[in-house]
């Protein structure tokens, strides 16, 4: 089995229209029987427009949205069949980072608040200078100064930020990290910065992460293999090479199409 095993997974939505009286209901097909497989160090790409289904389909992996039908297998545990007890505390190997750094850190928080809060989730009794010391290496993991933890988050650039929520993504030493259009809130340079980050960290760490984007060249150059996302349905997956230059289906061409090229 997989490391990461999703099984026809369907998330389904009854969406009410008109007036609450008298109003009809349609069905919106979020997630349509996805199957997917992860393994253990691997980058997973999940590629998509908006609307597609792919923030829903994180969100059904981690249990936050209770799945309509289908499994989610993780380390061989069937996490469909858990408890809430149960779920919230197997969902410390579960993280996320998010598409605004600035939203998803408490800006009445230091750095070393934030980070060691998430630290303490996994090892409860670490306190005083060993948590001090597990806070500087995760910065100094992520390309931090150590001596910023007592900022807040104002008081670094949007790249420095979206390294902090990595850092807090790994202090809990989650299994799986879903990062949900990471990059897609930053400057080009900063995106390249991040991403070459992401790949260190997989290879110093062994993370594996399902990254998230609309860009299919981003997915490219980041993951290991990459799944294409329409309609609620994974329409095409394979190796990224494979799908970025011997794309099958037409909406992965339709996205590979959109991809702005440079004219000479």
């Amino acid at each position: 089995m997989s490391y990461l095993s999703i099984r026809e997974l369907k998330t389904h939505f009854v969406q009410r229209s008109g007036s609450w009286v008298g109003g009809g209901k349609s069905l919106v097909r979020a997630v349509d029987g996805v199957s997917l497989a992860l393994e253990k160090g691997e980058i997973l790409g999940l590629v998509g427009e908006s609307g597609c289904g792919k923030s829903t389909l994180s969100r059904t992996i981690m249990q936050l949205i209770p799945p309509t039908s289908g499994e989610v297998w993780l380390d061989g545990e069937n996490l469909s069949l858990l408890g809430r007890r149960q779920m919230r505390q197997r969902r410390l190997d579960f993280q996320m980072i998010f598409q605004d750094p600035y939203a998803s850190l408490n800006p009445r928080m230091t750095i070393f608040s934030t980070l060691a809060e998430a630290v303490r989730q996994r090892h409860r009794s670490l306190k005083g200078a060993a948590l001090q010391t597990r806070v500087e290496k995760l910065m100094a993991t992520v390309g931090l100064d150590a001596a910023a933890i007592r900022k807040y988050p104002h008081e670094f650039s949007g790249g420095q930020r979206q390294r902090i929520a990595i850092a807090r993504a790994l202090a809990p030493e989650p299994k799986l990290i879903l990062a949900d259009e990471p990059v897609s809130a930053l400057d080009v340079s900063i995106q390249s910065q991040i991403l070459n980050l992401i790949k260190q960290l997989q290879k110093d760490l062994g993370l594996t992460m399902i990254f998230i984007s609309h860009d299919l060249s981003v997915v490219h150059y980041i993951a290991d293999r990459i799944a294409v996302m329409h309609q609620g349905k994974i329409v095409e997956s394979g190796t990224a090479d494979d799908v970025f230059y011997q794309a099958k289906h037409a909406y992965t061409q339709k996205l590979l199409g959109s991809i702005p090229r440079l004219v000479v």
